[in-house]
């Protein structure tokens, strides 16, 4: 999905929500409600059960800032939909872990090509082995290529 396609999305979701993209409402919402705001079925699912973990307690975001990267991403992967890329996304941006980098994410592997001379975009295990040469500060390589990224298509 592209940026752009996304926050139409999301802006249409919350505005349909009431002005309110919380757990409450989303679960509220349920699958149907988000399919017919125009999320797939699947994608739809894993919301409305993301949204129901969160509301009911099965899985409390505040307490992931408590635990450290392995066990806060062990705890991610439990929920139906919520794969390693998510998982390390999370860490990043939302808990804003230092030494994250989220595997098999197309736009690093195309901003590593200019930035690191590679010849092609690297499967997701070469990046992350170019990736741990930046260890501790993985998740600022990770911020400083998506800039990259998004500059590059700007031009």
């Amino acid at each position: 999905m592209s940026l752009a396609s996304a926050a139409t999305l999301l802006a249409r979701v919350t505005r349909e929500l009431g002005g309110a993209f919380t757990a409450e409402a989303v679960a509220s919402a349920g699958a149907d409600g988000l399919r017919r705001l125009g999320l797939t079925r699947q994608k739809a699912a894993y919301v409305a059960g993301l949204a129901e973990r969160v509301r009911d307690g099965r899985l409390r975001l505040a307490s992931l800032a408590r635990l450290d990267d392995d066990a806060a991403r062990a705890r991610l992967l439990e929920v139906p939909g919520v794969g390693p890329w998510t998982a390390g996304v999370y860490l990043l941006m939302a808990l804003r872990r230092p030494d994250v980098w989220p595997p098999g994410d197309l736009a690093l592997h195309r901003a590593m090509v200019a930035a690191c001379g590679l010849p092609s975009p690297p499967t997701s295990e070469a990046a992350a082995r170019v990736a741990a040469r930046w260890a501790p500060w993985r998740a600022v390589a990770a911020r400083v290529l998506w800039h990259g990224y998004l500059e590059g298509r700007r031009r």
